[in-house]
């Protein structure tokens, strides 16, 4: 197939790639030019705008930052819906505002195309190993259209629902995994409060009922002091400035999330938007008094 795809990020480069590799054109545009610099000489058509992309292509992935960057690309000038045909998809993979992925819904289905909100957890190991797994919103029927594609980079598609569904399933994931990381800091402190080995502690957490992916990994990046970005906390404080203006606007009680969501916030102000999220734990650190915060 012809495919295009923006956001040849840390997780779009490799994603684009395992599409290329599974035999499909690419057809790419990007803000930058070094962003497509690593596919010079594989094939692929670099186009000048969106639109163009999608005049040539039978279906379009983005994995982008922010809502308004992935309604620009689709509904601005030189966006997508001034490209697309009857029957081509818009496959967004970023994680957005559900009523942003309705509104662009909507403005490609009244050009005969479709959109799918498709935003995926994993972080850049899973998309380098093609195994992230995807929420879906969006037609059943326009999904499996392109189910071959996303099986390229995908462990798990699961259909949640319409357009958006998606979205707040994402949402969904990101409160319980932060939720779990900053438990995760608290516990790690905790124990070097009572001046036990926090290392140990996370061993035996590790065999009982407390064992879990986030204490696995992101107690591990505590206990080593090591907060280079596996996925920079700023795009998690994004995630959750989403995810409570969602709650506040539906009037649904978030009580962990809305404490989580104030951790992040410290964080960003302490500096800590490109560290890891696992450096949560500096600022229970700073509020303490302990370790080198």
């Amino acid at each position: 197939m012809e495919v295009g795809f923006v956001g040849l990020g840390a997780m779009g480069r490799p994603m684009a790639q395992h599409l290329q590799r599974a035999g499909h054109r690419l057809h790419l545009w990007a803000r930058r030019p070094e962003s497509v610099a690593p596919f010079a000489g594989t094939g692929a058509v670099v186009h000048a705008t969106p639109a163009e992309l999608a005049a040539a292509t039978d279906v379009a992935f983005t994995i982008i930052t922010t809502s308004e960057d992935v309604e620009r690309v689709a509904l601005g000038e030189g966006g997508f819906v001034e490209g697309v045909r009857p029957g081509w998809v818009h496959v967004d993979m970023s994680t957005i505002a559900p009523g942003t992925t309705r509104r662009i819904a909507a403005a490609l289905a009244a050009r005969g195309a479709a959109m799918l909100d498709a935003p995926v957890s994993g972080g850049s190991v899973a998309a380098e190993a093609g195994t992230v797994a995807m929420m879906v919103g969006g037609d059943a029927a326009v999904l499996e259209r392109v189910r071959p594609l996303l099986a390229t980079f995908s462990r798990a598609i699961v259909h949640v629902g319409g357009n958006g569904a998606g979205e707040v399933a994402k949402a969904c994931n990101q409160m319980v995994m932060v939720a779990a990381i900053q438990a995760c800091a608290e516990a790690m402190l905790l124990a070097k409060a009572h001046g036990v080995d926090p290392a140990k502690v996370r061993e035996a957490l590790m065999g009982g009922s407390a064992a879990s992916r986030m204490l696995d990994v992101m107690g591990d990046r505590m206990i080593r002091r090591d907060f280079a970005a596996g996925i920079e906390a700023r795009l998690h404080h994004k995630d959750f400035g989403i995810l409570m203006d969602e709650a506040a606007r539906l009037g649904a009680p978030l009580p962990i999330a809305a404490q989580v969501g104030q951790q992040l916030n410290a964080l960003m102000a302490q500096g800590g938007a490109h560290s890891d999220t696992s450096s949560l734990i500096r600022v229970l650190e700073r509020a303490s008094g302990r370790g080198d915060a």
